[in-house]
């Protein structure tokens, strides 16, 4: 994976087309800035229930956006990271579809999981109230199949995403089969989507249980058998971060959005330090993505064992969030929107900070600093405010988060001093030789960190004040200095 800044994107939301107008927008007026491209889902159909997460046909590309040609393409000037949904498929596909008419003499039976398949002896209330659940309610689907027969068939996240049996011929063929025609198409990475939540077993949690890391490991093991690096997709408590990146090659680095929020917010640069020397080094450091800011990942353990920040700094952090985006992101975050999520505030970076263009900077200036391969999402990339228009046609609480750019707004965005500091940022990230060395950090005080990376012949420091909200950069390579203030750049 190349030491450059990846962008994750919607092809069509960015773009305004399809993979060939992406293209010409990453080697036109974003040329340079990116190694990777995450392409989030692309497949038949890309504007399903769950904005792609839910596709008929994993190993299609949906002919709206174009073809497996043109991913190739794409792929010969920026790597490619695609989603492997690894939990589920879509209730609409020709394989439920041929469950729901044949049931159980349907050569797909095998691949689908229901109480019965998971409980063979039944379940007691409590081990029912001990799955983990990312929305509310229990995870099943009343069904009825042709027959009349009625089945509960489990249902993680909703009605139209139908979990299946891993360990079945079916569900590893299902799985292997997508794995193969990523790799003959030019993709590089694959993210795991959902996994955590792959394995079942009577008696647990079914989320992040030992037998899941082991289902990790293996399928890891054959993207490299192709090889494809593997990012594994899990918002967990950290210590469940820290343990999975030792089995797959990267994790996201989902608790530096809210501690970032934390210190900016609060002056208080200790439960962010406190991370920052034990985060994985093999992470894609992120702040914002298509989901929400995720709380749960700095939150204390189901067992009691204690979060990266007090439940009561929890409770201030969502509620400055709130504060600071003028209620918006309030309307788009849980019982208030469809597709309800647990752990998350759905609202842009930039919204979430009240739209303060330096302290926008600074928390970019620290993901770029921080262990791990930035990653940034094509909203923050341009500035992108709570889009209230899209939810209100929507009802769907993320898509405040997921606009759609029209023709010649990306070109106005990127002329923001805003923006046009973050683009100078990015470069210096990308070109500067300090971050093909080793990291450090120190805290003069409880409001200040310094992150410096080093190498043979460069070096570069990343000093902030969180308290004053100020930060700057100093860096050598080759026996050069210079230095910069982090701040929008003059209009």
């Amino acid at each position: 994976m190349k030491n450059k800044l990846q962008l994750i994107t919607y092809i069509d939301r960015l773009s305004g087309g399809g993979v060939a107008n992406l293209d010409a927008l990453l080697n036109g007026p974003l040329a340079g800035l990116f190694g990777t491209v995450h392409l989030l889902p692309f497949f038949d159909p890309y504007d399903g229930a769950d904005a792609g997460f839910d596709p008929k046909d994993h190993t299609i590309v949906d002919p709206r956006l174009g073809t497996w040609d043109d991913v190739r393409r794409l792929s010969k000037s920026h790597d490619i990271m695609a989603d492997l949904i690894v939990n589920h498929v879509s209730a609409e596909g020709a394989a439920f579809q041929d469950f729901v008419e044949k049931g159980d003499a349907s050569d797909h039976a095998e691949m689908f999981l229901s109480y019965a398949s998971v409980f063979p002896q039944g379940a007691t209330e409590q081990e029912l109230m001990a799955i983990y659940r990312p929305r509310p309610g229990l995870p099943f689907t009343y069904i009825t199949l042709k027959d009349g027969t009625k089945r509960l068939i489990w249902t993680t996240f909703t009605a139209n995403q139908i979990d299946i049996d891993v360990h079945s011929a079916k569900g590893a063929a299902y799985l292997e089969r997508i794995l193969d025609t990523f790799a003959a198409s030019g993709v590089t990475t694959i993210r795991l989507d959902a996994a955590g939540y792959a394995i079942k077993k009577p008696g647990t949690s079914c989320f992040m249980i030992p037998e899941t890391y082991d289902f990790l490991e293996a399928l890891s093991n054959k993207a490299k058998a192709r090889n494809m690096e593997v990012l594994v997709e899990i918002h967990s408590y950290y210590q469940d971060q820290i343990a999975i990146a030792q089995k797959v090659d990267r994790v996201y680095d989902f608790a530096l959005p809210p501690l970032l929020l934390h210190a900016l917010f609060t002056g208080d640069a200790n439960p962010l330090a406190n991370w920052l020397e034990v985060s994985p080094r093999n992470a894609l450091t992120v702040l914002d993505t298509h989901d929400g800011i995720g709380v749960i990942d700095v939150g204390a353990a189901s067992d009691g064992r204690p979060g990266l920040l007090e439940p009561d700094a929890i409770d201030q952090l969502v509620k400055t969030m709130h504060e600071r985006t003028g209620g918006t992101s309030l309307k788009a975050t849980g019982a208030a929107a469809s597709n309800l999520d647990l752990y998350q505030v759905n609202s842009t970076y930039f919204d979430a900070l009240g739209r303060r263009d330096q302290d926008y900077l600074i928390a970019r200036a620290v993901q770029f600093f921080a262990p791990g391969i930035p990653q940034i999402y094509y909203v923050g990339l341009l500035g992108a405010q709570n889009d209230m228009d899209l939810l209100a046609r929507t009802n769907v609480g993320r898509d405040i988060n997921r606009h759609y750019f029209a023709e010649g707004e990306v070109v106005d965005a990127m002329n923001s001093p805003m923006v046009a500091a973050l683009i100078d940022l990015i470069r210096f990230r990308n070109d500067h030789p300090a971050f093909d060395g080793s990291f450090s950090l120190a805290q003069p005080d409880a409001s200040k960190l310094v992150l410096s990376w080093k190498s043979e012949t460069a070096s570069a420091t990343l000093s902030v004040d969180f308290a004053a909200l100020q930060a700057n950069i100093h860096h050598t390579a080759n026996g050069v200095e210079g230095a910069f203030v982090i701040a929008p750049n003059s209009a």
